[in-house]
């Protein structure tokens, strides 16, 4: 039923805790990790009992506890690659990625200069002053006073960077009121030298003191036994592998020897001093799991009362029965907490049972292998790398307090929720693994965010905090405010567009500004494609053969916009024409393919005649025709008469007046657009001539070796330059707003911003140059967000202030749709700003969405480690083992103190459904 382990969670714990806890380890990251350490580990326990010398016995173990306390399968992958860039040159460029530790001579010679003291300061106290029992005036008594001011200085030094004291009180030298970075960097100066000096006594001071107190050992001049190996070999790496524990054992043991100075006391007489230390760290690990754990059964007990919606019908009798039976319920948490197995709350009701042991890790699979991955996903990709920097500083500092692994942090800014969890941790080097929850918030996830938001507010952000040692109004929460770090990500601000994207003055500069936008942006592309050596007019040619019928048809389709229903097309006309009979020309069908210019030549479709009926096809009429072909037989619409037996889209030579205008000359096939003369004219009137001449200026044409001194001045006077960038924009324009001056609508504006707008001939002139279509696309957008700016910023004043929105537009931010794939990518590039357009169908607005990318704080939590581990075991056993997969069961709806909703999401997959999830990311602690 869920309640004894399975044989493989089983072994991996008892290896967990044999590594732990009988030979000083840690927890590890992966099962093979695990098992290697613990063979190692175990080796050299056994190893250290054959050797017949004490001074060796001590090297030995000083020495194998510090490089076991070391990342070393870090420094294996840093010492791996270091030797092929030595073997290939050509590699060296790719030896680090991601957010391991780099590894260099700088580490190693620390490290190396670390260990040679230790061995030396371990083996001069033991040869010269080991001689000297434990008394009042002993060396050893002398460390053990070192060691107890050691570990009042560190206490002090963690606790007073934290916001609160023991999570009860406020810390008065804790900054107040703050929102921002620089206010934090100002106020917190004081609180960084804390930290410098708390990470050089816990690095440097601790471990040499304690391998002072332990070589000074008395249990150490004689021959070694079995518990002696098992109990220095453990301490002796553990001094390395968890210094604040540790240190803390130590302290206890030599109280005590300073209390009881009896020989003949037991735990003198019997007991060397390195199983002492096995027992007390064994004892104060178990006494910190029982607190725990009551503390969540009891805030458990209190909330199905309290809390409004978690109190059901059984609820009262629940908590007399718990009242009642209470000392069997402080049995199941102390035999709990003796296991070291989570405390299971049935259902996460006020009934408690025993879970069966397993890793810390509570998951199985590898770690980070699985996520929902969302398009939400890459905002948590961008922003753990420095998430990880910040808490690297922070883990080092002790601003989290005692971090040790199966510790939860969970860090919150505006609608992102991080869940970190610490894996493993040794000498100078943490293993930790960040999920990210998702970020479209439902009732239960938006009420527990809710509260989480209220308990940093209160600890952050309030300015009323005026007495001293104010308490924690939240105290008993399973989430402790810790502090606020400065990470680097984007922060996401939205407004409502009215009276903007609805002023008609807006929307009638709208189109100018497009056509301003499009210029630039066509003698941008013409003048980049110089720059590479290809002749843009050319650039048809050289794209027939780079882009096959197939991919062409398959870029234009993607281009093409969504049709609505009630649009109007092709092939709605073709249900109702009385053209469409058996006796057509062509067969009519909704599902017809269009020809592309591509599938010119391929094999002609051969169509039979009817028995009785006269064939009026030659050879010189084509054997299909054009759904525009067909719209101009249905209706009239005015639009100039297609030739059908044209073939290809050819376009008349043009003659420039300057040699070099064929570099800025636009590519043939954007030339065709099928425009009346009339329309050529007027926009001919509407061009911005000066807005063209200025853009020119600007180009420079240093890729040129040989130019002539007027050359800006000769294309500057080309008419027939200026002819093929008018006829382009007029291409463009009618392709989006069709061939009226209207003024366009708000709907219509959005739909050409996303790319949605209802079919026409222009438009299906223009999707089928995909390239141009994007350019268009992109210009309409530029001048979507220039019609923004002008209108919160004020408009430009001059062409060149107008060149530089544009370039800013250019360099500094993506300007789409949050849909686009492009903007996802943009977001892991780091573009400085995105922006997009969107639309609320119920409400009838249109809203903006700024992403900025900016140094911000983000507010950081210590959760209630039993609280979680027990969650995540009900979740196990009701949906494995009571098979209780009712999305709507009571174990995942919202509880603002347990936070179920959000711990649930923080499981693995399947059970939880983060939508990103780490690798184990090994965070440098020096």
């Amino acid at each position: 039923m869920g309640v004894l382990p399975p044989l493989d969670a089983l072994f991996l714990w008892g290896m967990e805790q044999l590594l732990e806890f009988g030979l000083g380890g840690s927890p590890m990251s992966s099962n093979t990790k695990l098992l290697v350490m613990f063979l190692i580990s175990a080796g050299t326990a056994i190893a250290s009992y054959f050797i017949p010398s004490t001074l060796g016995v001590i090297l030995f173990m000083t020495g194998f506890g510090f490089i076991l306390s070391l990342n070393l399968s870090e420094i294996g992958f840093a010492f791996k690659h270091t030797m092929i860039s030595h073997l290939d040159s050509s590699k060296s460029k790719n030896v680090h990625r991601g957010l391991r530790i780099q590894y260099g001579w700088r580490e190693f010679i620390f490290y190396l200069t670390v260990l040679t003291f230790a061995l030396i300061e371990a083996s001069l106290l033991h040869r010269f002053a080991g001689l000297s029992s434990f008394a009042k005036a002993s060396p050893q008594t002398v460390a053990s006073c070192i060691l107890i001011i050691l570990l009042t200085i560190m206490w002090i030094l963690r606790e007073i960077q934290r916001v609160y004291l023991f999570g009860v009180f406020r810390n008065p030298f804790y900054p107040k009121d703050v929102r921002t970075v620089p206010v934090l960097m100002e106020k917190q100066r004081r609180l960084m030298k804390v930290g410098v000096v708390r990470r050089i006594l816990l690095t440097l001071v601790s471990p040499f003191a304690m391998i002072a107190f332990l070589s000074l050992d008395r249990s150490l001049q004689n021959l070694h036994s079995v518990s002696v190996c098992i109990g220095f070999t453990r301490i002796f790496r553990m001094v390395w592998q968890n210094t604040e524990n540790a240190l803390l054992d130590i302290v206890v043991v030599s109280v005590a020897q300073m209390l009881v100075f009896s020989p003949d006391l037991w735990w003198n007489r019997s007991l060397d001093t390195g199983i002492r230390l096995l027992l007390v760290g064994i004892l104060r690990d178990r006494l910190l799991q029982f607190i725990s754990k009551l503390q969540f059964a009891i805030a458990i007990l209190l909330t199905s009362w309290t809390e409004k919606k978690q109190r059901r019908k059984s609820t009262a009798s629940l908590i007399a029965l718990n009242v009642v039976f209470f000392p069997i319920l402080l049995t199941f948490i102390a035999v709990s907490a003796l296991l070291s197995s989570p405390l299971l709350p049935l259902f996460t009701l006020p009934v408690f049972l025993i879970g069966f042991p397993r890793p810390v890790r509570s998951w199985p699979g590898p770690v980070g292998a699985a996520a929902c991955v969302c398009s939400d996903t890459v905002y948590y990709q961008q922003m753990v790398p420095s998430l990880a920097v910040a808490l690297q500083s922070a883990l080092a500092a002790g601003s989290l307090g005692v971090s040790l692994p199966g510790s939860h942090y969970l860090c919150r800014f505006q609608d992102r929720l991080m869940w970190i969890l610490v894996l493993e941790k040794g000498f100078t080097y943490c293993g930790v693994n960040i999920k990210g929850l998702e970020l479209r918030e439902t009732s239960c996830h938006a009420a527990e965010a809710h509260r989480v938001d209220e308990i940093f507010e209160m600890a952050f952000e309030h300015q009323d905090h005026t007495k001293i040692l104010s308490p924690n109004h939240h105290f008993g929460h399973i989430l402790t405010p810790c502090t606020v770090l400065p990470v680097r990500l984007y922060s996401d601000a939205r407004n409502v567009l009215s009276g903007i994207i609805d002023s008609h003055e807006n929307l009638k500069h709208l189109k100018d500004d497009f056509i301003k936008v499009l210029v630039w942006m066509l003698v941008q592309y013409c003048y980049k494609k110089s720059k590479t050596g290809e002749s843009p007019g050319n650039a048809d040619k050289n794209r027939k053969g780079a882009f096959p019928a197939d991919q062409h048809s398959s870029a234009a389709e993607r281009a093409r916009p969504l049709r609505e229903d009630d649009s109007f097309s092709v092939d709605t006309i073709e249900d109702w024409t009385e053209d469409s009979d058996i006796f057509d020309l062509e067969p009519s069908g909704r599902t017809k393919g269009r020809k592309e210019p591509g599938q010119l030549g391929t094999t002609p479709k051969v169509h039979l005649s009817i028995p009785g009926s006269v064939e009026t096809q030659s050879q010189d009429i084509p054997q299909e025709m054009s759904p525009e072909e067909k719209l101009y037989r249905a209706v009239v619409l005015g639009l100039p008469a297609v030739d059908k037996g044209k073939q290809e889209e050819v376009s008349p030579r043009v003659e420039f007046s300057c040699s070099y205008s064929e570099l800025l000359s636009i590519p043939e096939e954007w030339r065709t657009a099928p425009m009346p003369a009339s329309k050529v004219n007027e926009m001919r009137q509407r061009f911005p001539e000066e807005w063209y001449h200025f853009i020119l200026s600007q180009l420079d044409f240093f890729h040129l070796k040989e130019k002539p001194s007027d050359l800006l001045e000769d294309l500057i006077k080309d008419k027939a330059l200026k002819d093929l960038y008018i006829h382009g924009v007029l291409s463009c324009c009618f392709g989006l707003f069709g061939l009226d001056n209207t003024v366009p609508a708000p709907s219509h504006v959005f739909r050409a911003y996303t790319g949605g707008i209802p079919w026409s001939v222009g438009l299906d002139w223009l999707t089928g140059k995909p390239e141009l279509f994007q350019l268009a696309l992109k210009a309409f957008r530029y001048a979507f967000k220039l019609m923004v700016d002008k209108a919160s910023l004020g408009p430009a004043e001059n062409f060149k202030e107008l060149v530089n929105y544009l370039e800013e537009y250019e360099n500094d931010w993506y300007i789409g749709l949050v849909s686009d794939l492009e903007w996802q990518q943009a977001v892991l590039q780091e573009k400085p700003y995105l922006f997009s357009l969107g639309h609320d169908p119920n409400m009838g607005i249109y809203t903006g969405r700024v992403l900025t990318l900016q140094e911000l704080l983000v507010q950081v939590g210590k959760l209630n480690d039993e609280a979680v581990r027990g969650q995540w075991a009900n979740l196990s056993w009701e949906l494995l083992y009571a098979t209780n997969d009712d999305e709507e069961r009571y174990s995942i709806q919202a509880h603002p103190v347990l936070l179920r909703n959000l711990t649930v999401q923080a499981a693995d997959p399947p059970l939880g459904y983060p939508v990103y999830s780490s690798e184990v990311l090994h965070l440098p602690l020096f």
